[in-house]
């Protein structure tokens, strides 16, 4: 079976680690939570690491080097990047970078239908998501400074990006917040209602 075109985050990662040493499945799991790659992709359930690995294997792109077995402890198997694997990343890590991906994240979907909540509800909603974002902002800004007294800055660029796009949102929602409190975005039961009857095409029947 032909390798995908594009990975998910958690295949792309794992194939990465490859690329430095063969490892077994735990050692990839905890050298990810050291370099905190938990913030940038899904690396917690222990069933998705796995499945993974299998679909890493079943597409040839990595292929077991050799199974550990010592007294007392589990066996252990080791996973080491074929060639194809090595072709495949550089294919992968070239169209990530230079090409956009659709995405589907649930915020803008929600934010569709805002109006479907009373005017209090949603502020109180939007403020929420406002305060956490301030959070995880801090966050980030907090991992980058310290990071920066011990890592070079080539290393920090997905906490960069997660600023970058984190602080842009928080712009934006503050704005709208703005917007909302001073009555220049508004509506109502009856507005979205009439709207959505303006828009519907006429029955027939």
């Amino acid at each position: 079976m032909s390798p995908v075109k594009r990975p998910s985050p958690l295949l792309f990662v794992v194939l990465g680690l490859l690329l430095e040493s063969p490892m077994h499945p735990y050692e990839m799991q905890r050298l990810l939570k050291e370099r905190r790659k938990e913030r940038v992709v899904a690396i917690d359930q222990r069933s998705s690491f796995y499945q993974a690995i299998t679909r890493l294997e079943r597409d040839g792109l990595i292929e077991v080097s050799e199974v550990v077995r010592e007294p007392a402890r589990p066996e252990r198997t080791v996973y080491a990047i074929t060639a194809l694997g090595r072709t495949t990343f550089q294919v992968w890590l070239r169209t990530m970078l230079s090409a956009p991906r659709d995405v589907f994240p649930e915020f803008p979907v929600a934010i569709s239908y805002l109006p479907l909540l009373e005017v209090e509800d949603a502020l109180a909603l939007l403020e929420t998501r406002r305060d956490a974002l301030k959070e995880r902002l801090a966050d980030t800004e907090k991992v980058l400074s310290e990071g920066k007294a011990v890592l070079p800055r080539l290393m920090l660029l997905e906490e960069e990006v997660q600023r970058a796009v984190v602080a842009a949102e928080l712009d934006w929602l503050s704005s709208l917040l703005d917007d909302i409190r001073g009555g220049e975005l508004t509506w109502s039961a009856e507005l979205v209602a009439a709207e959505i009857a303006r828009l519907s095409p006429p029955r027939t029947d």
